[in-house]
């Protein structure tokens, strides 16, 4: 069955009462918001509708809140907003969960400046080698240039050592600006695939969902639509959750595959989406009413 596609939001916001939407690569590029985007929120809002926004932001909610103000995403377009990092802050903070209890207090911490916040509150001893570490706190490379190769020394000695990994951010690769990085996920997957041991925070993972469903406030899946631009997270966490979801492949991290001549192809999507085990139930090129 070929893909349904639309060409603005205006076409299916009928269908649904809320919306969970990504950030980096539907909202905004991590330097502006995409052209229409704000136009579009403001206009689900006038329909009444309500708007979660889900980022795998390797922060907090509130810094989330703070960092999209600052690139021209205003507070009032939008009703609540759950993150990787925030959920991964919950779980340091608390605890109880089986794979917190005993980790320990001595923390490496593998960021950017970018990420120093994530700290605040959380009562941890922050060391400078695996050696010295008890765990590690994956919120993502320093750099934007920096590679797998640069970590790949550290990560050999935290697996020796056995320390175990919280991953604040899933994703492997994100756009900034025109430009792919490297993103938390990357480092995690590497971790894995020599044998370390990871605990995932944020899309895909079900537990973020039911926790931005909550704050949404909509007892009716049917009537939710995620909308996001990574097969691999936000697809493939939509599906797992039960939600409509709508692929932007226009923009986002799977622009080049999906739109070599400007417009979503709608063979290579489906193609990719077959051999990745996803179904996305709409595409769009971008998120704009």
């Amino acid at each position: 069955m070929s893909l349904r596609q639309i060409t603005g939001l205006r076409e299916i916001a009928a269908d649904y009462d809320g919306f969970v939407l990504d950030l980096w690569g539907v909202v905004h590029d991590g330097v502006k918001p995409y052209p229409g985007v704000l136009d579009c929120l403001k206009a689900l809002l006038n329909a009444g509708k309500r708007i979660a926004l889900l980022s795998n932001a390797p922060r907090r909610a509130y810094d989330v809140i703070n960092r999209i103000s600052a690139i021209g995403v205003p507070r009032e377009l939008y009703n609540e907003v759950m993150s990787s990092g925030e959920e991964a802050w919950q779980y340091l903070k608390d605890r109880s969960d089986p794979f917190y209890v005993g980790l320990g207090r001595k923390c490496l911490h593998i960021c950017s400046d970018r990420d120093l916040e994530i700290r605040h509150g959380l009562d941890l001893d922050y060391v400078e080698s695996a050696e010295a570490a008890e765990f590690i706190l994956n919120t993502g490379p320093a750099g934007w240039d920096d590679t797998i190769d640069d970590y790949a020394p550290i990560l050999a000695a935290a697996h020796e050592r056995g320390l175990k990994m919280c991953c604040a951010n899933p994703d492997l690769m994100v756009n900034h600006g025109a430009k792919l990085a490297l993103c938390a996920g990357a480092l995690a997957v590497h971790y894995e695939g020599i044998g370390g041991a990871v605990r995932w925070h944020g899309k895909p993972y079900p537990s973020v969902y039911a926790s931005t469903l909550e704050l949404l406030g909509i007892a009716d899946k049917r009537r939710v639509l995620a909308v996001g631009d990574s097969l691999r997270t936000d697809i493939a966490g939509a599906n797992g959750a039960g939600l409509d979801c709508l692929l932007i492949a226009g923009q986002g991290i799977h622009v080049d595959e999906f739109a070599p001549g400007g417009a979503p192809d709608p063979a290579r999507i489906e193609a990719a989406a077959s051999a990745a085990g996803v179904r996305p139930t709409i595409v769009g090129s971008r998120f704009n009413w």
